[in-house]
This record gives C-alpha cells, sequence and structure tokens, in this order.
C-alpha cells in the first residue's frame, strides 16, 4: 500500500462507539466536506438530516437490519437527495452525486479520528418511505444513506482489497 495513500487505506467502516457526543463544529467540518464533493453539472442535489437525540437514533436503528450500530453512534447524517436539483431531474445522477458526498464523508471522518460506516437506504422502498416520515422529507427528497458517526471503540487495521482479476486493460 502506498503510504501517501495511508488515509484511504486507514477508513475502515467503524460499528462500535465511544459514549461521547461530536462536537457541532466537527459535525460541520464533515458536512464542508460533504459539500466539497463533485457532482453532476454541479447541481449539488444534496441535504443532510443531522440527527443527534438518541431515541431517533435508536428507532431509525431498529428498522435497518445492519444499523443497530446507529442506536450508539453520537450522530446520524442522513444523506438524501432533491430530485428537483439533480442533473435534468435524473434519480441515477442523484445517487451517483450522495455517493460521492458519502464517500468524502467518510474518508474526512477517519481523517478527523472519527468512526463511521455507510448504512444502506436507497432502493429499499420501505426505508425510504419510513426515513420519509419519520424525518418529515419532502416528496422529491429522497434519503439515500445514513452514515453513524462517533468516537472509535474499535481501530481496524488499514487495508486494501485490491484484486488484479477486476482489472481489465484497454479491453476486457
Amino acid at each position: 500500500m502506498n503510504p501517501k495513500l495511508h488515509f484511504i487505506f486507514s477508513r475502515r467502516s467503524v460499528r462500535q462507539y465511544e459514549p461521547r457526543p461530536v462536537p457541532p463544529d466537527v459535525i460541520r467540518d464533515l458536512l464542508d466536506a460533504a459539500m466539497a464533493a463533485p457532482s453532476a453539472c454541479c447541481k449539488d442535489p444534496w441535504h443532510f438530516v443531522v440527527v443527534r437525540e438518541p431515541g431517533t437514533l435508536a428507532t431509525i436503528a431498529a428498522k435497518l437490519p445492519n444499523g443497530k450500530l446507529l442506536a450508539k453512534a453520537a450522530v446520524g447524517l442522513v444523506v438524501c437527495g432533491d430530485l428537483d436539483k439533480a442533473n435534468s431531474g435524473q434519480l441515477s445522477y442523484l445517487l451517483q452525486d450522495c455517493s460521492a458526498a458519502i464517500q468524502t464523508v467518510l474518508l474526512a471522518a477517519s481523517a478527523l479520528g472519527l468512526g463511521a460506516c455507510w448504512l444502506g437506504v436507497h432502493p429499499r422502498e420501505d426505508r425510504v418511505q419510513y426515513l420519509r416520515g419519520l424525518l418529515n422529507l419532502p416528496a422529491n427528497v429522497v434519503p439515500v444513506s445514513i452514515i453513524a458517526v462517533g468516537w472509535p471503540a474499535e481501530t481496524p487495521e488499514p487495508r486494501t482489497r485490491y484484486q488484479a482479476a477486476a482489472v481489465h486493460e484497454e479491453k476486457w
């Protein structure tokens, strides 16, 4: 692994958190990073619902089969996209743009010493509708994912998952 890319290889999904809050200025740093992500035609269709209330985090966690960890996180960042703002009003562009923002948050969290884990919402319609109702999202806003964030109580080893068989030169 190239040591210059350590910040990428050390970004791992963290599922255990210390019971302490993440300060508002650090959350703002994560959101600043998210909104620095690229988007199709610079449409920036993203919106973020910052959830700090432990009861709400636990309620959301109960509806996500792999999201129990969210109940122990200090904050959940619900990453949403606005179809009215997406390039050409296309869901595909919205998803790509929000995914770029999500990955940027994950890298920023790791760089700031935080642990984070990406929890999928879209395309599971039951999850989309549940969050729309719980968070009072407008009909044109699609919840794409939730990022659990907190101070890590575990430190997974840096790694790469490089597979030569997945690389094709010039043609398949």
